[in-house]
Order: structure tokens, then sequence, then C-alpha cells
């Protein structure tokens, strides 16, 4: 494990840097970190799925400045527009609702709600994607994906770990906006980086087994989870530093 934590570290102290975001090297927090509005980089987190190139084209796309926009403004400017799994009425509630939820409280304080009583991040997930449901009163299969759904539960209340995916798009949300680095935002009070979830994909899923930080099978929270432990043992108080450098590594194919 010693010559992994050295790898892991050489690459974040390589890759910490602002020129490891660009359009040869794209990524959705290209565009996110151009903003200091929390609505504006969920947004860029949530549609943050598919090839990176992609991504990236989509987001520069939005017209960000509709959040203050009436909601007449937002159906005709959005009209025409539709990303993979979501179609126009999608993205237009989307809009819709974060601007609503702007105009009374921040994301951060929502969040605050779920996960301050037991420091639990998966609590603060579960109770700002409520939310968001709350106040979009839409249902459809673009618009579900696109936010996720609130986490299941056990028979008694408790969030699975088993059964629920691993919230990617979401734990990377949580990244972007707890940490602060050269890459990392840290907009967010009151969330202690130690807490913070891998943010799961195929890439870091497939590198994390490479490396031994992972012998499961199943791509799900569980792994999630378990890889986060995992990375405490090389930086108990920050472990998700190393979530762009595992990324990159499986992106970049070095392992």
């Amino acid at each position: 494990m010693n010559n992994i934590k050295k790898l892991l570290d050489d690459e974040f102290e390589s890759r910490n840097k602002h020129n490891e975001l660009s359009y040869d090297k794209p990524d959705p927090l290209l565009v996110a970190s151009r903003y200091q509005d929390e609505y504006i980089i969920l947004l860029c987190a949530l549609f943050a799925y598919g090839k990176a190139s992609l991504i990236v084209k989509f987001l520069d796309t939005l017209d960000f400045t509709l959040l203050d926009a009436s909601d007449e403004k937002i159906d005709k400017e959005l009209d025409s527009f539709y990303y993979r799994f979501q179609n126009s009425e999608d993205i237009k509630t989307v809009f819709k609702t974060f601007k609503k939820l702007r105009n009374t409280s921040s994301l951060n304080e929502i969040f605050l709600e779920g996960y301050t009583p037991n420091k639990s991040i998966l609590e603060g997930l579960d109770y700002l994607i409520s939310k968001i449901h709350e106040v979009a009163n839409y249902k459809s299969q673009g618009f579900t994906f696109l936010v996720s759904s609130p986490l299941k539960r056990d028979r008694n209340g408790l969030i699975k770990e088993l059964g629920n995916a691993p919230y990617k798009r979401w734990n990377m949300f949580l990244r972007w906006m707890v940490r602060e680095d050269n890459l990392d935002l840290g907009l967010w009070k009151g969330v202690d980086k130690k807490d913070l979830i891998l943010p799961l994909d195929t890439h870091t899923f497939a590198v994390s087994q490479k490396l031994g930080l992972l012998t499961r099978k199943t791509y799900d929270l569980k792994s999630a989870l378990l890889i986060s432990e995992k990375l405490k043992e090389f930086d108990n108080k920050d472990p998700i530093k190393y979530d762009f450098c595992l990324y990159r590594i499986g992106q970049e194919k070095i392992v």
C-alpha cells in the first residue's frame, strides 16, 4: 500500500493545478469553476454524465442567467434544449425549481439540515434531493435521472449501503463545494471534508480494483463507501483529495 500511496500522492501533486482543466482535458469543473453560484455549479454537476467533451459542450450552451429570469423567459429560451435523457420540459423544470429554491435559501443551508445531526453526507444528500423534488412537484424519467431519487432506506429508516447507486454526480458536487485547492472551489461551510464520499464512476471503480483499494465487484454505494474508508489510510482528514487523480489515472489508462 505504500507504493500506492506514493503513486496517488505524486498524482495529486502533479494534477492539483488550474491547467489540468482545459478543453484539451475536458471536465465539467472547467465550466463550474467560472462561477461562484452554488446553483449554477450544481447544474454543471447534475448534467455531468456521458462523454466529458460533450458534457462541457452542452454546459457551454446553457444561459445560467435564466436562473434570474421569469418562468415565461425560461420556457421560451429553453424550448429547444435537450440533453441525452432530458427533454426540454425537464430542463425548463430544473431551472424553474432552482430559481425558486435560490430565492428562499442556499443549497448549503438545506444540505446542513440533513447532514448536521449525525455528520452524515448521505442524510444531507437525501434531504437536499427530497427538497428539490418537493419544490419541483414534477415527475418524469428524465428529471428524476437528472436530480436522482431520494436514497432507499431499510425497514428501520436507515439509508441502505446495499441497493443504492453511488450518487457519483452528487458526491462530485460535494467535493467541489467542500474541498478547496487549485481545482475544488470550497464555497460551502459546515461540512467536514473527512466525511466526503468518493464520487465513484466507471474509471475510479476500475482503477480502485486494479490498485487493490477495492476487492468488491459491484458498482454501488457500498463500494464508494469502502474505497472512501480505504483512502482514509492515506489521508484521514482529506481522503477524497485523491478522487480527481484516480479519475485521470483511469481516463488516461495509466494503470
